[in-house]
């Protein structure tokens, strides 16, 4: 058992019909059932992103870039590269609003846009502008994995012998390319012999936690004990647990950072127990744009999440994600080395 055992969550692949597309990992289907599924549209693309097949902020940003490439291979009728460049930018506007506030996916949309436009100016040939966006995917995941490793290099230093970690939600390799964020400390960690027991909260209301996080480190043979949400104060309590490392959605100019919903909590409980808390994300969940939490747009989702049977007469409300103040991180991890949130 070991990292090895975990699935890539996207590629590029090539189906029989010799159509390019994006062979992803459902998650919807796990922890029951590892399934692919090959998505062949712009369309398709949002779809999954929208439904949690693909999730985590890294890996529906490379979505995001294969999204475009999949309408310049699989779509568009352009007959030549300024057609098609027309068309990918209208395109490029739902793509990179399917989900608002993980930050990454409008990112690698501009990523993939700005390829579309360079290649653009270089040929005539709207053939040659879907190379560059599929060779741009390729690209993307690549450099993914490569800084999932590096995050989980510097924050494996921070951690000693022993070490017990809960985290939240599932920023590990599902949650990106390969390998993880959060999840990445982790392995990074565990291959150094350093990590005891990783305490993964169940993450109400879809269960990222639960059905992701502890298939993930069941899968790569990491120690993983399953809690419901309302347990964290108490293990804490307990003095079980050393970190709390969780992943990121959008972090601002200040280090406001927003997560998972739960996640705020976590951060209140960690400092009230003196816990360490670490945010593991790369750089592109930076957005130097907006300079406080309070900026970023929360996504609220459907009521059935919370309950598949709700009274007559009661509202639900159910925001995706939460924003933890600067002020109750104590490091936030990148590819580029372990910084203040401040200094982020």
């Amino acid at each position: 058992m070991g990292i090895e055992n975990l699935p890539r969550t996207i590629e590029m692949t090539e189906s029989a019909d010799g159509r390019r597309t994006a062979r992803i990992v459902d998650q919807r289907a796990l922890p029951r059932d590892l399934s692919y599924s090959d998505v062949k549209t712009h369309r398709e693309m949002i779809d999954a992103v929208k439904t949690l097949a693909l999730r985590g902020a890294p890996a529906i940003g490379i979505g995001g870039a294969a999204a475009l490439a999949l309408y310049a291979e699989n779509e568009s009728g352009a007959d030549d590269a300024a057609a098609l460049l027309s068309e990918l930018e209208t395109v490029a506007q739902s793509v990179s609003t399917a989900r608002p506030t993980a930050v990454n996916l409008s990112w690698g949309v501009a990523r993939a846009l700005e390829v579309a436009r360079v290649a653009a100016a270089g040929t005539a040939a709207a053939s040659a502008v879907a190379d560059a966006l599929v060779s741009n995917v390729q690209a993307m995941i690549a450099e993914d994995e490569a800084a999932n490793r590096a995050i989980g290099a510097f924050g494996a230093e921070l951690l000693g012998a022993g070490t017990r970690i809960l985290t939240h939600c599932n920023a590990g390799s599902l949650a990106t390319a390969f390998y993880g964020t959060a999840l990445g400390v982790v392995y990074a960690a565990h291959r150094q012999g350093k990590i005891d027991m990783v305490y993964a909260d169940e993450t109400r209301p879809v269960g990222q936690g639960a059905r992701l996080t502890a298939w993930e480190l069941g899968r790569a043979g990491v120690p993983c004990t399953l809690i419901c949400d309302n347990m964290a104060a108490s293990v804490m309590a307990a003095g079980k647990v050393d970190a709390v490392v969780v992943g990121a959605d959008r972090i601002c100019a200040n280090g406001d950072t927003a997560n998972k919903i739960g996640t705020y909590g976590l951060a209140v409980l960690a400092r009230h127990h003196g816990i360490p808390f670490y945010v593991a994300a790369p750089t592109s969940t930076t957005d130097a744009s907006l300079t406080a939490g309070s900026q970023i747009p929360i996504e609220e989702r459907a009521a059935t999440e919370v309950s598949a049977c709700i009274p007559q007469g009661v509202e639900v409300f159910n925001p995706a994600f939460d924003v933890t103040p600067a002020n109750l991180i104590t490091a936030i991890i990148t590819e580029r080395g372990v910084f203040d949130p401040e200094s982020v």
